[in-house]
């Protein structure tokens, strides 16, 4: 792609997150989502194949579905209240209807289906992106309308998102349906905390994202697409993948890792509330994704390929790509959970 392109196209998904963080109208924050929609398109497509094409044309579709329900309930809440700011979306179904288009913007269970595939279809790239930037703007609009929007339905989301992205992992092989199911289940931790504890929401999608950029640059590095690639990437670049395991296992929560430290915080908030039996139920879940984080960890780490001259692994030349993001966010990845009390005086502003 033409650099002056690709320049342009990156600032305009700047630009419309930016637009969103700042508006308390509705339409400039559906003008936001629309721009990071039709910014991320022609980077979907640069590799141009039939699957990416058809992962842009799904994300296309669901997107714009998406950004017409907003505009159906931020309408007729403006209609039935007279006013078009964020912060009063008061009325119950307005409220309803645009968290649940905000839910499939992002991809929460039950309108989670788009999201595996689009990810499945895209660069690896393409896909950090997506799983990363793309959901800073929906989910800033989520915190925003939750208070709004029923307790119940809110903790159901959630609940579902997590039990889905644990059980929607277990059978895969490939690398980007993993870390799509990944998405899911992590908004879903998110999302159950949303409604007591905004700036845990915001800590755990902090977290979310340098793991995830770690994962994701470690998988492009090693130019790996499946667990069966995966399976030769020791003899590659063992440190790198001995740093990756360890990063997939942050992502699975476990001390003493920075991933433990979101979802420790976010159960002792759920017992806060009075609600065991949702924090029992969200650790549990979290069983379900460490499974198939240690899947990947076994494969990368305890698996060596065969010495046969058929299944020789090929010869590695020396990359040309920036490792400084990857070895930053493998850092953050690994070591922030005695940076614990710092986060949380951070995040105390909400």
């Amino acid at each position: 792609m033409n650099p002056y392109v690709l320049s342009l196209l990156i600032s305009a998904l700047g630009l419309g997150t930016a637009l969103t963080f700042s508006s308390s109208h509705w339409l400039l924050a559906w003008m936001g989502l629309e721009i990071n929609t039709l910014a991320i398109i022609p980077l979907m497509t640069q590799k141009h194949s039939p699957r990416s094409v058809e992962a842009a044309a799904k994300y296309f579709l669901t997107q714009a579905a998406a950004a017409a329900t907003i505009m159906f309930a931020s309408a007729t809440n403006a209609w039935l209240t007279g006013t078009w700011d964020i912060l009063h979306l008061s009325h119950p179904f307005c409220a309803t209807v645009a968290f649940m288009a905000l839910a499939l913007k992002v991809g929460l269970a039950p309108v989670h289906f788009w999201l595996p595939e689009v990810i499945q279809g895209v660069a690896l790239s393409t896909g950090l992106i997506l799983s990363t930037w793309q959901k800073l703007a929906p989910f800033t609009l989520i915190l925003q309308v939750i208070p709004n929007v029923d307790h119940t339905l809110v903790l159901a989301t959630g609940l579902a998102s997590t039990f889905v992205g644990g059980w929607g992992g277990i059978n895969q092989t490939q690398v980007r349906k993993l870390l799509a199911y990944s998405s899911i289940a992590h908004l879903g931790w998110m999302i159950i905390v949303s409604q007591f504890s905004p700036s845990l929401s915001l800590l755990a999608l902090t977290l979310y994202i340098v793991m995830t950029t770690s994962t994701f640059l470690t998988m492009k590095a090693s130019a790996a697409s499946s667990l069966n690639t995966l399976s030769t990437s020791w003899a590659k670049t063992p440190t790198l993948v001995a740093l990756a395991s360890l990063a997939l296992l942050s992502l699975g929560g476990l001390p003493p890792l920075s991933g433990f430290m979101p979802k420790w915080l976010i159960l002792q908030e759920m017992a806060k509330q009075g609600l065991p039996l949702i924090a029992t139920l969200a650790a549990l879940s979290a069983l379900l994704s460490l499974f198939f984080y240690l899947r990947i960890s076994y494969a990368m780490t305890l698996t060596v390929s065969p010495n046969t001259v058929g299944a020789s692994p090929s010869w590695r030349f020396p990359s040309s790509q920036s490792t400084l993001l990857l070895a930053a966010s493998t850092i953050m990845a690994l070591g922030l959970l005695p940076l614990t009390p710092t986060f949380l005086s951070l995040y105390s502003f909400a």
